[in-house]
């Protein structure tokens, strides 16, 4: 089965993540999306990141009992900070049943070149690129293994979900239901 991996923070969950799975696995070759969530980007700083096991628990009651996506906690158990390059190989020996692609905007493409081994991923793995604002992909946009999406443009910020709950700002509609209300019965993000 070709599966899609989505690698984020996910600090927290919203639509903008959900519709972009949806669209991957519904309008794509990809049968099913994993929501890999990722406990420290080497490319990002971690003061403001909800504890691991919060931020999965999140994505998965986000999910909920769907089939066609997976919150994956498998960067939790590597060590950090995380590389894809190593949860790839990783995921291709634990599941070798399986081909990996992955999914991510068009501003992490112009960015890929600074990622460990990014040559290998792009000589072995397929990325989707779904479109983000003031960004073509950069260098790499023409590249073989990338494949460009026209999935809806959802310009919905994490940074300004965790501003907006910090200021008690009513976002329900930005964050799929059962999580925005295990979200608030947390009191995540309040501080």
């Amino acid at each position: 089965m070709k599966i899609g991996l989505f690698f984020g923070s996910f600090n927290p969950v919203h639509i903008g993540h959900m519709a972009i799975a949806n669209y991957m696995a519904e309008f794509t070759d990809l049968k099913q999306v994993w929501f890999v969530v990722s406990p420290q980007s080497p490319l990002k700083k971690k003061t403001s990141l909800l504890a691991d096991h919060h931020r999965l628990q999140l994505v998965s009651i986000a999910i909920g009992d769907s089939l066609k996506y997976k919150a994956s906690n498998i960067e939790f158990k590597l060590p950090k900070p995380s590389y894809t390059v190593n949860t790839l190989a990783h995921l291709a020996e634990k599941y070798p049943q399986h081909s990996f692609a992955l999914i991510m905007g068009s501003d992490n493409l112009e960015t890929l070149h600074k990622w460990k081994n990014y040559e290998h991923i792009l000589a072995e793995y397929d990325i989707y690129i779904y479109p983000r604002p003031d960004s073509d992909g950069g260098e790499l946009k023409n590249h073989p293994r990338v494949k460009f999406v026209e999935a809806p443009f959802m310009d919905i910020s994490a940074t300004f979900l965790r501003e907006a709950l910090k200021a008690k700002k009513d976002i329900r509609f930005f964050i799929p239901s059962p999580a925005y209300e295990y979200l608030r019965e947390m009191h995540f993000y309040e501080k």
